[in-house]
C-alpha cells in the first residue's frame, strides 16, 4: 500500500468553526482525479464544493451526511503513488465556494440520446476519468440531478461546455413525463423519512430563531392596484428593448424608497444581544426567492440610487444567481429590510415571518379584481392584500399602521412615488 492524503476540513475564514456534511461524491474504493469533488459541506455562511489535491485511489471516507465536523478533521484519506506506509501531509486544497444552495443527489433520469424502453441508471461523481467542466457547469449538472458523463461533450479533450450542458437538459426536458396516473386501490400505507439537512436544515433553525425572539405583530391592509397597474403596463408597452418588464417588486421598492426615511426605526436591524438597534440610511432591500434547494434572499443593495428599471434588472440578476448558485455571500446578506411575495399564489393574507435581525417584512398578497363602490357607481377594481409583520420590540402598533398607511396611500397613488423631497414632504398626510 502506498502513502496516503489526509484531506482535512479546511478553514473557510469568516469565524466558522465547524461544517455540515451535505453530499458525499466518493467512497471507499474509489479512484479520483486532482480536481475532482470530494464532498459538499455547508458552514453559516455558504455551501463549499471540496476538491481533491491528488489523483489517487479513496482510502476511507469520515462522516455521514448530516454530521456535523469542526475545521482540521480528516474527511478523505487518499492512497497515492510512494513509499510504503508514508503519510503525506495534508496542504490546503482549493476550496471552490459557491455563495449558497446544495447539490442533491444524482437521480435517474433518461438522457436525451438514450433508447427509448432501455433502463438507465446515472454513474456518479465517484467514478474514474471523470469528464473537464468549469466548477459552474459541474455546479449546474449537480443541481439538475445530471452525470456530467452522459453529456454529450464539444470541448477540447472531452471537456463538457456550458451549452453542451444546455443541449442537453432542453432534450431531457423534452423527453421527461410524468407517469401516468394510476387509479385508486383503497387505502396506502407507508412512512417516507426524511432527514432534514443542509439549506433546509439552515432554513428551519433560522425561521425558529427568528420566532423564538422575535415578537411578531401582524398588520394587514387592503391596496387599490389598479393605478400602479395601468401604469405599469403603460411603462412595459413603451419599454426599450434592452430593459427588463417590471413587476410589482419594483413599485413597492420604490415605495419603501420613498416612506422609510420616515420610519427609520423599520429600515433597521436589531442586535438583541447587545441591546442596540442599528437604523440604516441605505435601503438594502431582501427579496425571498424560491430556489431548487430551499428559500433564499438575495439583496438589492443601496436601492434609493436605483430607478425603477435598474431596479428590476437587479432583481432579475439576484433571482438568476440565486437559483443556479452563482450568487456571492455578500449577495446573500445585510438586508435591511425584505419583501416576500408568492405573486399569482399570494393567497388573500400571510402572516410572514422576520429575517432576523431585520425588525420589519412586507409580503404583497395576489391581486384580484373586485367590485367597489366609489361614491354612487360601483367599479370593478384591482385589490390587493399587503400583509406585513413587525418586531413589537421595536415597532409600536402605531407606528406599524402608519408606515403600512403610507406604504398604500403611495401606491394607490404612484404619482407620488416619483416626487422628491419638498414635494413629497409637503404632500404627507
Amino acid at each position: 500500500m502506498g502513502p496516503y492524503f489526509e484531506f482535512r476540513l479546511p478553514d473557510v475564514g469568516e469565524g466558522v468553526a465547524e461544517a455540515e456534511i451535505t453530499v458525499w461524491h466518493v467512497r471507499a474504493g474509489d479512484r479520483i482525479q486532482e480536481d475532482q469533488s470530494l464532498v459538499d459541506v455547508m458552514t453559516d455562511k455558504a455551501t463549499v464544493d471540496m476538491t481533491s489535491p491528488v489523483d489517487g485511489i479513496v482510502r476511507a471516507v469520515h462522516g455521514e451526511v448530516g454530521a456535523m465536523v469542526p475545521v482540521g478533521a480528516v474527511l478523505v484519506e487518499i492512497e497515492v503513488e510512494g513509499a510504503a506506509g508514508e503519510v503525506v501531509p495534508a496542504t490546503s486544497a482549493e476550496v471552490v465556494v459557491p455563495a449558497a444552495g446544495t447539490s442533491s443527489e444524482l437521480s435517474a433520469k433518461l438522457p436525451g440520446d438514450w433508447p427509448a424502453g432501455e433502463a438507465f441508471t446515472p454513474r456518479r461523481a465517484s467514478e474514474p476519468n471523470a469528464p473537464l467542466a468549469a466548477p459552474s457547469t459541474r455546479r449546474r449538472a449537480k443541481q439538475a440531478g445530471v452525470a456530467l458523463w452522459d453529456v454529450p461533450t464539444t470541448g477540447p479533450a472531452g471537456r463538457v461546455t456550458a451549452k453542451d450542458l444546455d443541449a442537453f437538459l432542453e432534450r431531457l426536458d423534452a423527453k421527461t413525463s410524468l407517469p401516468a396516473r394510476s387509479d385508486l386501490a383503497g387505502e396506502r400505507e407507508g412512512v417516507t423519512d426524511t432527514r432534514i439537512i443542509g439549506l433546509r436544515r439552515k432554513i428551519a433553525e433560522k425561521m425558529q430563531d427568528a420566532k423564538r425572539r422575535i415578537p411578531h405583530i401582524a398588520y394587514v391592509e387592503e391596496i387599490d392596484m389598479t393605478s400602479v397597474e395601468a401604469l405599469r403596463q403603460v411603462l412595459n408597452d413603451d419599454r426599450r428593448t434592452e430593459r427588463p418588464k417590471l413587476t410589482l417588486l419594483p413599485f413597492f421598492i420604490h415605495a419603501l424608497i420613498r416612506v422609510l426615511p420616515d420610519f427609520p426605526q423599520i429600515n433597521a436591524r436589531y442586535d438583541d444581544d447587545a441591546g442596540v438597534l442599528h437604523a440604516h440610511d441605505a435601503v438594502h432591500v431582501g427579496i425571498a426567492t424560491q430556489t431548487p434547494g430551499g428559500l433564499m434572499v438575495p439583496v438589492v443593495r443601496h436601492a434609493e440610487a436605483l430607478d425603477l428599471w435598474r431596479i428590476a434588472s437587479e432583481i432579475a440578476r439576484l433571482g438568476r444567481a440565486a437559483r443556479d448558485g452563482t450568487a456571492r455571500r455578500d449577495e446573500l446578506s445585510g438586508s435591511t429590510i425584505t419583501i416576500t411575495s408568492l405573486g399569482p399564489l399570494g393567497g388573500i393574507a400571510t402572516t410572514p415571518v422576520i429575517n432576523h435581525p431585520e425588525v420589519a417584512i412586507i409580503a404583497p398578497n395576489k391581486i384580484v379584481e373586485r367590485p367597489v363602490v366609489e361614491g354612487s357607481f360601483v367599479s370593478v377594481r384591482k385589490i390587493m392584500n399587503l400583509s406585513c409583520s413587525f418586531d413589537h420590540r421595536i415597532v409600536d402598533g402605531y407606528d406599524a399602521a402608519s408606515f403600512v398607511q403610507r406604504m398604500k396611500r403611495m401606491l394607490e397613488h404612484p404619482a407620488l412615488i416619483f416626487m422628491q423631497g419638498e414635494q413629497l414632504r409637503h404632500s404627507a398626510p
